[in-house]
C-alpha cells in the first residue's frame, strides 16, 4: 500500500501534460499515470488543478543566520512553499558571518536545522581572499559559488578578473558550479560619481536607472564567459536583465561554453518605467529594463538559453528602503519575491502571453540539473522527491501586503493581480501548505544533498 495517492490531476512535465495520477510512497514519488487500481493511505483529488514539480528558487537571501529582523527561514520558508517553492537555494551574503568557508556551512546548516518548511541548498561565498576554502566547501555540499564583479553590500566583497580566473581554475578541477552578479564595478562607480558631481545628493531615479547601464552587465558576462572558455569551468550568470546579455550567453552555449543563465519574474514583469513612478520598492540590480527588453527575454526562457528562474528575494526594513534618508544610491536595493514567483512566472508567461504550462517544469527540471540536484529533485517521475505542487489555473489572486509570510511585507508585488495560484504544496509527501496557510511542519525541511 501507498502512502499517498493523488487522482485525477493534469500532471505537468517538461514535455507534456497529461491525466493520470501519482503515487508517493517514503517521500519519493513511487508511481505516476494510470493507477487506478493503487490503494493508499490517504487519497486526495486533484481534479482540475495542475500537477507541477516544485518550483527550485535558485537565488534567494533569507538573512539566516544573522539579519533575522530583514528575514528569517522561519518566515522565508513559509512564503516559500505557500506560493509552490519547494526547494530555496540560499545565497551566501546577508549572513552573519557570510558563508564562505566550510566551518561557516557547517554552523549554518546547524542553525537552520528544524526552522524551514522547504528544503534548502546553500550557495558558498566566492570573495576576494576565500579561494583556499573553495574545496572544503564543495566537499561539505555547496552546490555553486557567488561571486560580486560589480558592487556589493558591506558585509561581502567584490572580486577582479584575476581572482575570477583563479577561482574558475579550482572549480574547474572540482567540477563546481561558479555563479556571477555581472554588473561592471568600475562603470557604476564612476556613473554614480558623475551624478552626485552634477547634482549632488539630489540623484533621481531616473539617474540611478542611467547609472547602472546595459552595457556594464554586458561586458562583465562576456569577460566571464571568455575566462570559463579558458579554463573550461560551469558558469552561471545570475539574473539577466536584458536579452542582449542573454544572447550572449545563447551564443557561448552554442560555442560548447558551460554557461547557464538565470532570469527573475520583476525582469519579466516590470520595468524601468515602475522605478521612475514608484521608487525604492522596484530598485534592484541590475536594474528592470524597457518594455522592448521585457518581451524580448521572455524569448529567452522559451528556448532555455535562461532556464533558471529565482527570486532574488532580498528583504528588508521599511526604513531602509526609504530613499529620503538614504538617497537613491544607499536605499536598499531589492525586490522581495520568494512567495510570489510561481504565481507571477504562471500568469505572465501562461496566461498573458500564450506559453504552455510545461514551461514551468522545464524551469524546475533546469534548475535543479544546474545545481546539481537533478537525479532526486525538479520532476514528476518515480524515484524524484514528492515535491508536488498543486495549482489551481481558475483561481484570481491579488497581492496584498497581508498575504504575504515575510518579517517585512514589503515587495514591488504588492497590487499585481492575476490568475493561477498554488493551493496545496508538498515536500517529500509532506502537505507543507495548504490554500495560501503553511502547515506549520518547520522540522520537515531539510539541506538538500547535492547529486547529479
Amino acid at each position: 500500500m501507498y502512502d499517498l495517492k493523488i487522482t485525477n490531476a493534469r500532471i505537468v512535465t517538461p514535455d507534456r501534460i497529461y491525466r493520470g495520477d501519482i503515487l508517493v510512497r517514503d517521500g519519493k514519488i513511487a508511481a505516476v499515470g494510470d493507477c487506478a487500481e493503487a490503494t493508499a493511505k490517504e487519497t486526495l483529488d486533484a481534479a482540475g488543478k495542475f500537477a507541477f514539480p516544485g518550483m527550485i528558487d535558485s537565488h534567494a537571501h533569507l538573512n539566516d543566520p544573522g539579519y533575522c529582523w530583514r528575514e528569517d527561514f522561519p518566515h522565508g520558508s513559509a512564503a516559500a512553499v505557500v506560493g509552490g517553492v519547494t526547494t530555496i537555494v540560499d545565497m551566501p551574503l546577508q549572513n552573519e558571518p557570510a558563508l564562505i568557508n566550510a566551518k561557516i556551512f557547517a554552523d549554518k546548516a546547524a542553525a537552520l536545522a528544524g526552522r524551514s518548511l522547504a528544503d534548502y541548498a546553500f550557495w558558498g561565498g566566492l570573495v576576494d581572499d576565500n579561494s583556499d576554502d573553495l574545496e572544503g566547501m564543495h566537499d561539505a555540499g555547496a552546490v555553486a559559488f557567488k561571486a560580486f564583479i560589480g558592487p556589493v553590500s558591506p558585509d561581502y566583497s567584490s572580486i577582479n578578473m584575476g581572482l575570477v580566473r583563479k577561482a574558475l581554475g579550482i572549480l574547474k578541477r572540482i567540477d563546481a558550479l561558479g555563479g556571477f552578479h555581472c554588473e561592471d564595478y568600475s562603470i557604476i562607480k564612476a556613473a554614480e560619481k558623475e551624478v552626485e558631481r552634477r547634482v549632488g545628493k539630489n540623484a533621481s531615479w531616473t539617474d540611478f536607472l542611467a547609472s547602472r547601464p546595459v552595457s556594464a552587465e554586458i561586458i562583465s558576462t562576456r569577460s566571464i564567459i571568455d575566462l570559463a572558455r579558458e579554463t573550461g569551468a560551469r558558469v552561471h550568470i545570475c539574473h539577466v536583465s536584458h536579452p542582449e546579455v542573454a544572447e550572449i550567453i545563447r551564443q557561448a552555449r552554442c560555442d560548447g561554453v558551460q554557461v547557464s543563465g538565470e532570469t527573475c519574474p520583476h525582469y519579466l514583469t516590470f520595468t524601468g518605467e515602475d522605478v521612475v513612478k514608484n521608487g525604492c520598492t522596484f530598485k534592484c540590480a541590475p536594474p528592470l529594463r524597457d518594455a522592448e527588453a521585457r518581451e524580448k527575454l521572455w524569448g529567452y526562457v522559451l528556448d532555455g538559453t535562461l532556464g533558471c528562474i529565482g527570486s532574488d528575494h532580498s528583504p528588508c526594513r521599511a526604513d531602509e528602503k526609504d530613499d529620503a534618508v538614504h538617497g537613491v544610491f544607499g536605499a536598499w536595493g531589492g525586490i522581495s519575491g520568494i512567495q510570489n514567483m510561481m504565481q507571477v512566472f504562471y500568469d505572465q508567461g501562461i496566461n498573458r502571453r500564450g506559453h504552455s504550462p510545461t514551461l514551468l517544469a522545464r524551469v524546475s527540471a533546469e534548475t535543479a540539473k544546474v545545481f546539481s540536484l537533478g537525479d532526486h529533485k525538479g520532476r514528476l517521475e518515480p524515484g524524484f522527491d514528492a515535491d508536488i505542487v498543486l495549482l489551481d489555473p481558475e483561481k484570481n489572486w491579488e497581492v496584498t501586503p497581508e498575504s504575504l509570510r515575510y518579517v517585512n511585507p514589503i515587495s514591488a508585488f504588492i497590487g499585481l493581480t492575476g490568475r493561477g495560484l498554488p493551493v496545496l504544496t508538498m515536500v517529500r509527501g509532506v502537505v507543507v501548505a495548504r490554500d495560501g496557510q503553511p502547515e506549520n511542519l518547520y522540522s520537515h525541511g531539510k539541506l538538500a544533498k547535492r547529486g547529479i
